[in-house]
């Protein structure tokens, strides 16, 4: 039997493990739908795989556009930009060696702690999933059948996820304190289905929201939706996990899971 083992996406060696949705239309690494509530998708786009570039610079030589539109006036004419209020003297609160723009260290406070990050050139999703790294942990788990990507889950605060929050406000019933964890997304390989491995992740997710301190978990399914076209499951996939209807609508219902 091939071992089974979880792992947290952190890094771009977690990420490289994140499976290809299993409609080719769709794509986890490059979705967006739940982060941006407002034009948020879920679809495959290769370029976000991409190494991001460093920001496109002005050509050498070419004027700059004032953002002052009362200055455009002036810097077309040539007129001096140095401001005559300004000073040239150094500031004579620092010491020497000291310099000016250097941040404020104080000397009664413990040294800031480094929090983990990814590299500002990283695929963008990954940039996304990092956010609550040093803060609340991963955001999202990739479940391995041997070395072989089998289920993907994605989850972390409401307040990461601005789709859900706006879905829970259609509610006004659903409970608001305290706030859940959600859960935005499980999905398994077309090549794994069928073998409870989205389920076992699932357990994982929650498991690891508890400990986070996180007294319950919320999704979203939309009920009837095919399985290669949906993020989120259906409901009756959660109630085989322990979640009950919070809300019981026709179409979009709200699974919830309180822990204990």
């Amino acid at each position: 039997m091939d071992s089974i083992r979880v792992v947290d996406v952190v890094d771009d060696e977690a990420f490289q493990f994140v499976p290809p949705c299993a409609d080719p239309g769709f794509d986890h690494r490059t979705c967006d739908f739940w982060e941006d509530a407002d034009r948020g998708s879920k679809a495959a786009r290769l370029a976000w795989l991409q190494p991001a570039g460093p920001s496109p610079t002005r050509a050498a030589g070419l004027p700059t556009r004032s953002a002052n539109p009362f200055l455009a006036d002036l810097e077309a004419r040539g007129a001096p930009k140095a401001n005559p209020f300004a000073t040239s003297r150094p500031n004579p609160f620092l010491t020497p060696g000291e310099e000016d723009d250097a941040p404020a260290v104080n000397p009664f406070a413990p040294p800031p702690r480094e929090r983990p990050t990814v590299d500002p050139g990283a695929p963008r999703k990954l940039q996304l999933l990092a956010r609550g790294m040093g803060v609340v942990g991963s955001y999202a788990k990739v479940l391995l059948r041997g070395d072989v990507p089998a289920a993907y889950a994605q989850f972390g605060p409401l307040s990461a996820y601005p789709r859900a929050q706006r879905t829970r406000d259609l509610y006004p019933s659903l409970p608001d304190s305290p706030l859940p964890a959600v859960i935005t997304c499980i999905a398994s390989t077309a090549e794994a289905r069928h073998l409870g491995l989205a389920r076992r992740l699932v357990e994982v997710v929650c498991e690891d929201l508890e400990g986070r301190g996180f007294a319950a978990v919320e999704t979203y399914p939309e009920a009837g939706a095919k399985p290669d076209a949906t993020s989120a499951a259906t409901p009756m996939f959660w109630e085989t996990l322990g979640f009950y209807r919070a809300i019981d609508d026709a179409r979009f219902p709200v699974m919830r899971r309180e822990f204990t």
